[in-house]
């Protein structure tokens, strides 16, 4: 069986155990054992990253907080340090490392933000908007990292990539 960590940086996240669930029960689909590894400050990332390692885990997945993006930088290359290929939902944070990254694209997600805030500002009560999923999600693929890690991506996952790093 195959085994990711997940790195879930704010223990303190109200959606922190249903986020975990959530990815546990595709994981389990998927033939995936997996379990979170806890991040709560920058200090922490290069001892977790060595326990991950230690595990013999795979591959780590982040999934959450903004502490982890700050230190992008300094959680791609933990995870480059220990040979650990690893997903994020933050294209900006592949070229640091990260193997790919699939999720909503925040440049948009920030323009709409802002197209919400104009509509309060000019009066609609935030009850009354709509609740909004993301209509744009971006692929984007490391091959630099790829190779560093001695992995090849398939033809046709870079055919579907919205941005490859080479």
């Amino acid at each position: 069986m195959k085994t990711i960590e997940v790195c879930e940086l704010d223990p303190t996240s109200p959606v922190k155990e249903r986020t975990i669930k959530a990815n546990q029960t595709a994981a389990e689909a998927l033939g995936i054992s997996l379990w979170p590894a806890e991040i709560s400050a920058p200090d922490e990332i290069e001892p977790v990253f060595s326990k991950i390692a230690e595990d013999r885990a795979n591959a780590v997945m982040r999934v959450s907080g903004s502490m982890l993006f700050n230190e992008r930088a300094r959680v791609g290359a933990a995870a480059l340090a220990h040979r650990l290929a690893g997903m994020t939902p933050v294209a900006e944070e592949v070229p640091h490392g990260f193997l790919m990254s699939y999720g909503q694209d925040f440049p948009d997600f920030v323009r709409r933000a802002a197209a919400y805030t104009d509509r309060i500002l000019k009066g609609a009560k935030p009850a009354d908007l709509p609740v909004e999923q993301p209509t744009k999600l971006k692929l984007v693929l490391n091959l630099k990292t790829a190779k560093t890690l001695g992995l090849k991506i398939p033809q046709t996952l870079l055919l579907g990539a919205d941005e490859v790093i080479e």
